[in-house]
């Protein structure tokens, strides 16, 4: 029981790392933009989650844990901001690498302004939960800064990747609230989210992480043409 959070990761990364070395792919040679990329952004997340986790928004279960606890959070949970952010960066880079979704950057537009009323009302609506309003906030600003300063070409494609990639979210991050456990690895205070989940999953997670994997994907690309500077 106490390797359940660390066998979760192990089995959401270990096939795309297995993968990254096929010949067709080559992702290996993409590892140093990418841990330059998810160690930067884990930086703003990890100091959340310690924020969050000292304030009692959520707490773990650590009989599903090895034992080792940094900072209030368990060792899984910093290897998190790695090890999930991997397969989502790499699902990405597969499917960009094989299907041009270039087209897609004319629904720039319209999915920021969606986007950022719906996360405005909720919100306002919900000022007083921390998790919900925090979580809102923050994907406001990543999308109006992506859209507006930096004029990011890609927010539609990777938010069809995303949407993709919510297959694999389902499972683990399902597991990691409760589905098929006694209890959940991860626990919420309901006084702290608006308390609309997708099965056991609170909401906001989908919503964060979809600003995650954005902040990381951006950094990527920055590295990547960097690297490929010096190399070349």
């Amino acid at each position: 029981m106490q390797y359940t959070y660390a066998l979760i990761l192990f089995f959401t990364v270990i096939v795309c790392f297995v993968a990254s070395f096929d010949k067709r792919l080559r992702f290996d040679r993409e590892f140093v933009p990418f841990f330059k990329a998810s160690g930067l952004v884990a930086v703003f997340f990890i100091a959340w989650d310690i924020w969050f986790t000292s304030r009692g928004v959520w707490w773990f279960d650590t009989k599903y844990t090895i034992g080792l606890v940094v900072a209030g959070l368990p060792l899984e949970e910093w290897l998190f901001f790695i090890f999930i952010p991997f397969s989502c960066i790499f699902t990405y880079f597969c499917i960009d690498k094989f299907f041009k979704l270039e087209s897609l950057s004319a629904f720039n537009n319209i999915l920021v302004f969606v986007s950022t009323i719906i996360c405005a009302v909720i919100a306002l609506r919900y000022i007083d939960r921390i998790y919900t309003l925090v979580t809102a906030l923050v994907t406001i600003f990543t999308l109006l800064i992506f859209h507006f300063v930096l004029r990011v070409q890609w927010i539609t494609q990777a938010s069809l990747v995303f949407t993709l990639l919510m297959l694999g979210f389902l499972p683990v991050n399902g597991i990691l609230t409760g589905t098929g456990l006694e209890s959940p690895i991860v626990n919420y205070n309901p006084k702290d989210f608006m308390g609309v989940r997708i099965l056991t999953i609170p909401v906001e997670d989908a919503v964060y992480g979809y600003s995650q994997f954005l902040l990381v994907l951006y950094f990527f690309k920055k590295f990547q043409i960097i690297s490929n500077r010096s190399n070349g």
